[in-house]
């Protein structure tokens, strides 16, 4: 595989990340600059270690890994797009306490980066170099993230608590997104209509 389609690949696994992103900085009042290296961190750390993953369990849990991941993404996105909406409702103004806690990045991190397990699963069977292939995957996700903050924080700043709403809608939709393409609901509607 060359350097060109790994980067487009990473630049199409970062695209969820990104999206996130924006979310997480739709909830935080003024930009930081701490906000936006997390958020590259946690997504590019985690969409650099599942390619690993995924490359050394190989072939063995293929059709298991892609049998359940568009469940785990869907599951996690939902109820941490549901508690941002559940929190904009809140009487709680203080967002940037519980926005970036450990469980919430983590569990973040997780959904948005379980596709790149099967893509490392795939590295295995292509032969593909692991360790360049994951650094432009990292590097790549990392900056989409960054600036997704950025660009998040811009227009929540202006609209607080509904842009908390729309990043819980967004993230919802984002999970739903992907359990129906894994699910090839979209294709079957759109074969039968």
């Amino acid at each position: 595989m060359d350097f060109l389609t790994i980067l487009s690949l990473a630049i199409a696994l970062s695209m969820d990340a990104f999206s996130v992103s924006i979310c997480k900085g739709l909830t935080t009042k003024k930009f930081s600059l701490k906000t936006a290296l997390l958020c590259g961190i946690w997504f590019g750390g985690f969409q650099a270690l599942m390619p690993v993953i995924g490359y050394f369990l190989g072939v063995q849990f293929e059709s298991f890994i892609t049998s359940i991941d568009h469940w785990i993404a869907f599951g996690l996105l939902f109820l941490i797009g549901a508690n941002m909406i559940r929190e904009a409702f809140s009487e709680e103004n203080d967002k940037n306490s519980s926005n970036n806690d450990v469980k919430t990045m983590f569990l973040l991190a997780v959904a948005t980066s379980i596709d790149a397990l099967a893509v490392g699963v795939t590295f295995a069977f292509l032969q593909v170099g692991i360790w360049g292939a994951i650094l432009i995957i990292g590097v790549t996700t990392f900056i989409f993230s960054f600036v997704g903050v950025a660009i998040g924080n811009f227009f929540g700043s202006k609209y607080s608590k509904p842009a908390s709403i729309v990043g819980g809608v967004i993230l919802i939709l984002i999970g739903t997104k992907i359990l129906l393409e894994h699910l090839n609901v979209l294709y079957l509607f759109f074969v039968y209509n």
